[in-house]
């Protein structure tokens, strides 16, 4: 096939576009943010489990210090009971039998009261590790929010590029011969689809072309559309192609 070197050299402008429009879908399909953003989801559903597990052990710290609570109150009346009983008895082993109960009593709210300050003191340390695992929470939730946010900017700025790439796009396509691109929308598929050949580099590859691939290009003519034998993009033959 034959092309002029300015229809071949809008070629790569064409190809100069489609890549563009490639990363920008890559990017809004695939935002840099996304692996962490996944990562951060995984965190924050074991922050979750661990934190459920926590508050039950809170709860059960809190039925207990209402069980003794509720002990202390019954240990009380039972207390206030007696003394009224004994002070108003006139029979001597009855007085002796409320006042062994007073004591006993008594031992028994100390007892509870012991247990009390240890169980408040669990349930501190049990509050404090709730708030611990929230605050984990929080901050995680708060990464992710913001990693999300930006997220959706970049995959903005990559549809607005995407769009002003594809309009470019088809101005430039325009320009070139249909069967020159239709060549081009062929070749394409499978590599860069055109490129400079720069200091006898391929643009699409990056491969340096052997002598004898060079030779064969020395020898064609200005507008013969020629391929990189390593890729297959169409070469497109400057000043600068080391020829």
């Amino acid at each position: 096939m034959n092309a002029s070197p300015a229809d071949q050299r809008r070629l790569v402008d064409v190809a100069d576009l489609d890549a563009r429009i490639r990363r920008a879908e890559h990017t809004r399909g695939n935002p840099p943010q996304a692996a962490r953003v996944k990562e951060l989801v995984a965190r924050r559903a074991e922050l979750s489990h661990e934190l459920s597990t926590r508050l039950g052990a809170r709860d059960d710290l809190r039925t207990e210090l209402a069980r003794i609570e509720s002990d202390v109150a019954l240990v009380d009346a039972r207390r206030t009971r007696d003394a009224e009983r004994l002070a108003a008895s006139s029979n001597v082993k009855e007085a002796q039998g409320l006042e062994s109960e007073l004591a006993s009593l008594a031992r028994r709210k100390s007892d509870l009261e012991d247990g009390e300050l240890e169980v408040m003191e669990r349930l501190e340390a049990a509050d404090a590790a709730v708030a611990e695992q929230e605050a984990l929470i929080a901050t995680t939730n708060d990464e992710g929010a913001a990693l999300s946010a930006e997220a959706r900017r970049v995959i903005a700025e990559a549809d607005a590029v995407i769009e002003a790439s594809a309009r470019d796009r088809a101005a430039v396509a325009e320009t070139v011969p249909a069967d020159l691109l239709a060549l081009y929308d062929r070749i394409v598929t499978r590599s860069a689809g055109a490129a400079l050949l720069t200091a006898r580099t391929c643009g699409g590859c990056r491969m340096v072309l052997a002598g004898t691939d060079l030779q064969q290009l020395r020898q064609a003519a200005e507008d013969t559309v020629v391929t990189c034998p390593e890729c297959g993009c169409i070469l497109v033959r400057t000043e600068e192609s080391g020829l």
